[in-house]
């Protein structure tokens, strides 16, 4: 009997059938390895498996807790979320790029040595990375270039930091790091925080994410960011600098997002913002903190999938995806426009919908903390969330100045995905035990008290009001804004000019010298060599070889053979030995 099933792995091996089936069989396989997924999920108990010694290095597979099960359940959720939204799709790439994302994301909630960590971190980037390039088109192969260079350059500082924190520790088993503002520390939070999407290391989420597949986006938005939280929760709780620099995520995403005219690259800063909460409880690192992170982003998962789906729908049907070319489609798609609206509510973290009960607790970790400052800036952003996800996007999406368009609803398989989502956001916000029962610590919050309650509504009702009141300063207008993605933009082009200007001119004059001066002098010198070579060399050993065989023939003449000849050579020998011992003794 197998004692325990890594789920990571069905989806890598499941994906490898995908190209070869068709129609139906597809279908089924793409919903039914999933549904595989969670029910291995839901039969496993908490343990250490796949320990084994690799060239002396302690690797460890499998490490189940609490804390990775949290992850692995809504990761198995969301990968049957999205199979569901994406079976539309014809072709089988972009279905096996994300099953490898998927079950690669897997490998990271369950690694427990660094190595394994780092094999399942650098497929996570590639297979994620060809969800960008399929969309096909000049903007997107260049995001998706720009997106897999910022994540090889994290798995760089990553490997570096493992090896350094290998030397020192003397284990790679995954565990809290000590030593705060040793090299291999910082090397390891900054590749965690470039995939978290830390400003100033967030540009590649809102360069890509827009450029991606309908689909594809939907991946995107769910695993990438939230592995890193996770890795964040495993090895970085209670490190300060976290604190301010979630805060100011939070306030960040909110502010961008208020310029934006792309309705998914406006949903991608507010991942930026979101998930600015979850580093802020990782920072906190209490237990109240570190379990609101978990179930925010559980949280967070499900509603920006589902406002993903959303806006995914709304591009797949009419093929655009700028606010200022939408409008007026609540005519021919309500059912995605309430669909999209749960989304919308769960995010802003209205009362009985699931951003609610999960993002309050980090807000009153952060209270309960004695930080005024940070909870403050989260509140402010909760606001500023709602401000723009909930009613500016809506608002000029789907109601507004009426476009023209009258698109049909999305196909059935979308609008079941956008539902099952929906669901999940309802329930957790009107039930949220269940998801306080997975969390890593026991929960002592209660989300539905008459203070709190009143507080969201009346910071929610407010912001409807400013909403209303300065609706036409909100206006969309026609323009792209550029983060600090124009720094490594600009980078760019700077590099492939002194790539093409400077560096091949320099290269041509090197190589010009190096024809006219150095590979002439070589020549000559090799043809002085072979003379050398040949006229004294040569003469040289032949002389000396001539000597040695003249010096042979010599000997051999005096090998007669005749007895009495040798004896006189011998006592001529003698004779001379003496003269010789008589002259000298004389002198």
């Amino acid at each position: 009997m197998i004692e325990w099933i890594h789920p990571g792995l069905l989806f890598v091996f499941g994906a490898v059938p995908i190209p070869f089936l068709r129609g139906p069989a597809r279908q089924a396989w793409l919903i039914g390895i999933p549904l595989l997924a969670i029910a291995d999920v839901a039969s496993m108990t908490p343990g250490n498996y796949g320990a084994f010694d690799f060239a002396g290095v302690e690797l460890l597979i499998g490490k189940v807790d609490k804390l990775s099960l949290v992850f692995a359940w809504v990761f198995t959720i969301m990968s049957l979320i999205g199979s569901v939204y994406a079976l539309h799709v014809k072709g089988p790439e972009q279905h096996v790029a994300a099953y490898l994302y998927m079950g690669s994301a897997l490998g990271v909630v369950f690694a427990g040595d660094w190595f394994t960590l780092l094999v399942s971190w650098e497929i996570m980037a590639f297979a994620s990375a060809y969800l960008i390039f399929a969309a096909g088109g000049k903007a997107a192969i260049a995001a998706g270039f720009r997106y897999l260079m910022v994540h090889v350059t994290g798995g760089v500082l990553l490997f570096g930091g493992i090896v350094l924190l290998g030397l020192e520790t003397g284990s790679f088993l995954i565990g809290p790091l000590a030593g705060e503002g040793g090299l291999a520390f910082v090397l390891i939070l900054v590749a965690f925080i470039i995939n978290a999407a830390v400003p100033p290391l967030n540009a590649w989420l809102t360069d890509a994410y827009p450029e991606a597949t309908v689909t594809g986006a939907v991946f995107l938005s769910a695993f990438t960011t939230k592995t890193a939280v996770y890795v964040l929760i495993r090895t970085f709780p209670g490190t300060e600098a976290l604190v301010w620099l979630g805060a100011v995520m939070a306030i960040y995403g909110v502010v961008y997002a208020v310029l934006e005219n792309d309705c998914r690259r406006l949903l991608a800063y507010h991942i930026v913002s979101q998930v600015g909460y979850m580093v802020v409880g990782v920072g906190i690192g209490t237990e109240m903190a570190l379990n609101g992170t978990a179930s925010h982003a559980f949280a967070h998962i499900i509603y920006k999938g589902l406002l993903f789906m959303g806006a995914g729908a709304v591009i797949h049907m009419t093929g655009r995806h700028k606010l200022t070319e939408l409008g007026g489609l609540y005519r021919t798609m309500p059912l995605t426009v309430a669909l999209y609206m749960v989304g919308a509510f769960a995010i802003s973290a209205f009362p009985f919908f699931s951003g609610f009960v999960s993002k309050s607790m980090v807000i009153a970790a952060a209270a309960g903390d004695n930080r005024a400052a940070v909870t403050l800036m989260l509140t402010l952003a909760s606001s500023g969330t709602f401000l723009h996800t909930g009613l500016k996007l809506p608002y000029y999406m789907f109601f507004g100045k009426d476009c023209g368009l009258r698109p049909k609803e999305p196909p059935r398989n979308m609008l079941a995905a956008m539902g099952i989502a929906a669901v999940l956001c309802i329930g957790i916000g009107l039930f949220p035990g269940p998801l306080y029962a997975l969390l890593p610590h026991p929960v002592d919050f209660e989300p539905y008290t008459g203070a709190h309650v009143t507080g969201s509504l009346g910071i929610l009702f407010f912001t409807l009001l400013g909403f209303v009141v300065y609706l036409k300063a909100l206006d969309p207008e026609p323009t792209i804004s550029l983060d600090t993605d124009w720094f490594y933009r600009r980078g760019a082009r700077a590099f492939m000019w002194f790539a093409e200007k400077p560096v091949a001119v320099w290269e041509g004059a090197l190589s010009g010298i190096s024809d006219s001066v150095i590979l002439r002098y070589l020549h000559a010198s090799a043809r002085g060599g072979l003379r050398v070579d040949l006229n004294v060399v040569d003469a040289i050993v032949n002389g000396v070889a001539r000597s040695v065989l003249s010096s042979g023939s010599l000997v051999r003449r005096l090998q007669t053979g005749v007895v009495t000849h040798y004896a006189a050579a011998m006592i001529g020998g003698v004779l001379a030995a003496i003269a010789v011992y008589s002259v000298a003794w004389g002198g």
